[in-house]
């Protein structure tokens, strides 16, 4: 029986399990009504994700980095640099000021970059509303740490575990911002603020599932970020549907192996915040991964797919390092992850990769 199994938090550094409390409450017990939420990241999925909420009946306060966006969202409903042609609900409101958003916050919701992540909230620490629920929805590992965003959370703001939710899913901003259906998945160690969330968060296009691995989850996240930069790759080189299939399937099977490695379960990786995500995010032009990995299957260089992404680094770029490191301590073997490692940082051609990973020695599936 693994520590995630028997009610433990598991350390993805060293393994180590350690008892947390309280354990998962049960579905039916109620849960405090999340009534006013911050979304701290002003950016697609941060977005998005404060319009769900608002569209949902919440007071929802967006934060953004500057002023003028801000400005913009409170007069014209509209974020004039991410998703400019969405109208925004009008009971959505924003700031540049972080202690004005979350002020009375019953909920906080982090949509910066995951490497970016830490620093943010050790400016935000003090300004954070005793008890309430922190949500993730970055989706990376941090390099160095080695820490999942749910871990780092814990750590930077000083919180149980379990205060800590993530979200996770084939959650494509540009789509949900459109209001076209979609599900994800709620993952909170805590099942009831899980619930909490779900609630908040329900409407008639966005539908979530609530899960207590929240390992599973956000590994799921990490991993099918630099899987989509090898389907990309894949599909720049003018490679078909057999291949970017094969990349699709093995990769879940990489993820899966480390997530089983750490203390998740199978059958997360399996479900929306496994194979979901990664099906959406490795078969979609809208994901910022994919098109990447394209631009270097054709040629691209780091530099130049960067420029060529609206100057935006895709998050694999810099997760497939951390998680191949991560691996590595837990003697967990990913050779897609660590073959996009070697093309994005050790020079590797995008044709050596293909022949790398199909002259692998057989072995069973």
């Amino acid at each position: 029986m693994s520590g995630a199994d028997r009610g433990e938090a598991v350390d993805t550094v060293s393994g180590a399990g350690a008892p947390v409390a309280p354990a998962p409450r049960p579905v039916n017990e109620p849960v405090h009504d999340l009534t006013r939420i911050a979304v701290l990241g002003a950016g697609s999925w941060g977005t998005a994700f404060a319009k769900v909420l608002a569209d949902a009946g919440r007071h929802v306060t967006l934060w953004a980095r500057r002023e003028e966006v801000a400005q913009a969202i409170n007069a014209r409903h509209r974020n004039p640099d991410y998703l400019s042609g969405i109208e925004l609900p009008h009971t959505l409101t924003a700031t540049s000021d972080p202690r004005a958003a979350l002020e009375g916050a019953d909920a906080v919701v982090f949509a910066v970059p995951s490497q970016s992540l830490r620093e943010n909230l050790e400016r935000w620490r003090d300004l954070l509303p005793p008890g309430v629920t922190l949500v993730s929805l970055a989706k990376g590992v941090e390099l160095g740490s080695l820490r999942r965003m749910s871990e780092v959370i814990a750590e930077v703001a000083r919180v149980p575990a379990d205060h800590v939710a993530v979200v996770s899913g084939p959650n494509l901003a540009g789509e949900i911002a459109h209001e076209e259906p979609t599900a994800t998945v709620i993952a909170c160690a805590d099942h009831g603020r899980a619930v909490a969330l779900q609630t908040a968060s329900a409407t008639g296009y966005f539908r979530s599932y609530t899960n207590t691995d929240v390992i599973g989850a956000e590994l799921g996240g990490a991993g099918k970020n630099v899987i989509a930069l090898a389907v990309g790759i894949a599909a720049g080189m003018g490679l078909g549907d057999n291949s970017r299939a094969s990349l699709i399937t093995r990769g879940l099977a990489e993820m899966s192996r480390l997530g089983v490695a750490l203390g998740a379960s199978p059958l997360t990786l399996a479900g929306l915040a496994g194979l979901g995500d990664l099906v959406a995010t490795c078969s979609s032009p809208l994901s910022r991964n994919r098109t990447f990995g394209e631009h270097l299957g054709q040629g691209a260089s780091l530099a130049e797919a960067e420029k060529a992404n609206n100057g935006q680094v895709a998050e694999g770029v810099k997760s497939c390092v951390s998680i191949c490191e991560l691996a590595g301590r837990h003697g967990v073997e990913l050779p897609i992850v660590d073959a996009v490692r070697r093309v994005c940082h050790e020079g590797m051609s995008t044709s050596a990769l293909a022949k790398d990973l199909i002259s692998r020695a057989p072995k069973p599936e």
